[in-house]
């Protein structure tokens, strides 16, 4: 059984508030996020760039972090938007791309090109996985499943973050 050590209770501190609930913002929203501001400002998506991202990220970031225990970001179009975060609010990035693998079945993840100790050195408190799961897909792709949560868990364990 697991144990909740000294690093993953300092995580999850700095993303909880005086009650030790997460009451954290969501704004790790890439794919489909591009696609509603291309939407809004009546252009195609592919022309909503990295930098109309991370403003967008940045101001929802700054408006709504004094309210929140912690900000869930997205260390694509995020990052500048976490260093602007109210000083209350802890961080949670998300460790896959956008979307998932839709060559095969299953729904499953894509991670980053990166680590959790990159995003530990990029402000993170917490790691977050996005993860479609349901028991009805074949035992093979749960298997899948398992393995990739296993080794992020590992991951984790090693550095000793949430």
């Amino acid at each position: 059984m697991a144990r909740l050590t000294a690093g993953k209770l300092k995580g999850l501190q700095k993303v909880s508030d005086a009650r030790g609930v997460i009451a954290a913002a969501a704004m790790d929203q890439r794919g489909s996020l591009q696609k509603a501001i291309g939407k809004e400002r009546g252009i195609p998506t592919e022309q909503v760039t990295p930098a109309v991202m991370a403003e967008f990220k940045t101001a929802v970031t700054r408006a709504l972090t004094p309210h929140a225990s912690a900000i869930l970001l997205d260390p694509e179009y995020g990052l500048e938007a976490a260093r602007q975060r109210s000083p209350n609010a802890g961080l949670l990035l998300a460790y896959e791309k956008t979307g998932y693998d839709k060559a095969g079945p299953g729904r499953l993840p894509d991670l980053l090109p990166l680590t959790v100790k990159q995003l530990i050195d990029a402000g993170a408190d917490c790691i977050k996985v996005l993860l479609y799961y349901t028991p009805f897909d074949p035992p093979k792709i749960n298997e899948e499943k398992h393995a990739l949560v296993a080794r992020i868990g590992a991951e984790c364990a090693h550095w000793d973050v949430p």
